[in-house]
């Protein structure tokens, strides 16, 4: 049976090159780069080497750079410490409806520590209204929260905007860029943004190793006390060998961008072109320009999403109805509630997500399989017999 993976927003595979970097650093360069003899300064060396890499991929410094654990661990610790460091100033973070997890419970969490959080709605492409950011904002306002991709839909926010409005109001940005590191152009100090999260696994690199860009000035707690490590902001021994990978990857993805970007985007038009001429009472989510290259995300009426999941996955298709953290959920996606689908048609969700390894012949065959499955469910469906029968 052909098998064809397509929930690259879930996870990609650790390409070669990437594996090859890692593999030294489990073996002849094991040191610890807090030891003072030559094996730790070996390490040392690596760290500071792989932190600049990835500081020269978003257009900044290596100072400016903290290595943590993944996505969520850097937007944990961006939301808790600005917030709590900055009690003096103000008490208010704004975000929206239609965050990752990672962001929206962090916010639940704060509000039980008394911080108060606006959260705004989006439009039906899942745009927020940038004059409706600036009214949210008050004189006790700290932080605003904006994630630059969503991860379900695929639709960028205008980040640049989002980041001059920030800085006009001396509030402190942070975007959760997860879905948009390596995928996409960043520059952090263009955008102004003052804080943002991004993640290895998400670029071909490893799990378990991501990012938090940290702008200098900007009061924040330490994540984890203990010892020096990462200027004394978060404590524990580097897992060296998971930064190189995470640099490697980041060093490709930077090298191959526009092509990347060219490639996937042909790709994605091909199969939501494709998906939405052949299949009646379907709706592609999110904005149709600005958006992830390689994001397609799909609703059917008249069926549910995880029978359809299922019903790919036995013709050798890796789809998702959403985002990865919330897939043993029986629940319609908080995302697409946020742009304002009903849950009857929030249910029959697919998310697919192409990437580097993804072909046109893979495109075509999905395309051919979702037409076929989604009749046959169809078909099972009381919802969709009435349909017929009134034709």
């Amino acid at each position: 049976m052909k098998k064809i993976y397509m929930d690259y927003s879930a996870t990609t595979p650790v390409k070669q090159e990437v594996l090859d970097a890692m593999m030294p650093y489990f073996t002849e360069n094991f040191g610890n780069a807090s030891s003072i003899h030559a094996f730790g300064q070996d390490a040392k060396r690596a760290l500071e080497s792989a932190r600049s890499t990835i500081a020269k991929t978003m257009g900044t410094t290596p100072e400016t750079v903290y290595f943590t654990a993944g996505g969520s661990e850097s937007d944990n610790w961006a939301l808790k410490g600005v917030m709590r460091a900055n009690k003096a100033k103000g008490n208010h973070l704004i975000t929206t409806t239609f965050e990752h997890h990672g962001i929206l419970h962090t916010c639940k969490a704060l509000e039980k520590e008394g911080f108060e959080v606006t959260y705004l709605e989006v439009d039906a492409q899942g745009r927020i209204s940038l004059e409706a950011l600036e009214a949210a904002i008050t004189e006790k306002t700290v932080m605003i929260s904006i994630m630059f991709i969503n991860n379900e839909i695929g639709t960028m926010q205008d980040i640049k905007s989002i980041g001059e409005i920030a800085r006009k109001h001396k509030v402190i940005f942070h975007t959760d860029a997860v879905q948009a590191y390596g995928n996409v152009h960043i520059d952090v100090e263009a955008l102004k943004i003052d804080l943002m999260s991004i993640s290895s696994h998400k670029i071909y690199g490893p799990k378990g190793v991501g990012a938090l860009y940290i702008r200098k000035g900007i009061k924040i707690q330490n994540l984890i006390e203990g010892g020096a490590q990462e200027r004394n902001r978060r404590a524990g021994t580097e897992n060296i060998a998971g930064i190189m990978g995470f640099a490697k990857a980041a060093e490709l993805a930077d090298a191959n961008l526009e092509e990347h970007i060219e490639r996937l985007s042909a790709l994605r038009d091909r199969l939501a072109k494709g998906i939405i001429e052949s299949v009646d009472y379907s709706r592609y989510n999110g904005h149709p320009t600005e958006r992830h290259p390689g994001n397609v995300s799909v609703c059917f009426e008249f069926i549910e999403g995880e029978a359809l999941l299922l019903s790919l996955n036995a013709k050798g298709i890796a789809g998702s109805s959403g985002s990865a953290c919330t897939s043993g959920s029986l629940d319609p996606s908080h995302v697409l509630l946020a742009i304002g689908l009903p849950h009857e048609i929030a249910h029959g969700s697919l998310r697919l997500s192409i990437g580097d390894f993804t072909t046109e012949e893979d495109v075509d065959y999905a395309i051919e399989a979702i037409k076929e499955v989604v009749h046959k469910l169809r078909m099972m469906s009381p919802l969709y017999d009435r349909v017929l029968g009134g034709k």
